[in-house]
């Protein structure tokens, strides 16, 4: 009896909800609420693919920070020689006599 119930209440719930949005395309300037309602929905879609977006990087990101910090903490211990400068010399063409 509850299922009869509930059922025909749904039933009369959903009647109710078809003919609402009947008479609201029925109203003046409907059509603009409608597609107002329609690019907000759009918009939030693409945010939401945007915010997904974000932790992918956001992982990538913390991985690098790993990385980093791992790195840092290993030239932390010391090192071995210093590096040796080399000193390029400019060419000849580069100077050029008129």
């Amino acid at each position: 009896m509850a299922t009869a119930r509930r059922s025909d209440l749904l039933g009369r719930l959903a009647d109710l909800s078809e003919e609402a949005i009947q008479r609201l395309t029925e109203v003046p300037g409907a059509d603009r609420a409608v597609g107002a309602l329609n690019a907000l929905r759009e918009r939030t879609d693409e945010l939401q693919r945007r915010v997904r977006g974000l932790e992918g990087m956001e992982q990538r990101l913390a991985a690098l920070e790993r990385k980093v910090d791992k790195l840092s903490k290993s030239s932390a211990a010391p090192s071995r020689s210093p590096a040796k400068k080399t000193t390029t010399t400019k060419s000849s063409s580069a100077k050029k006599t008129k």
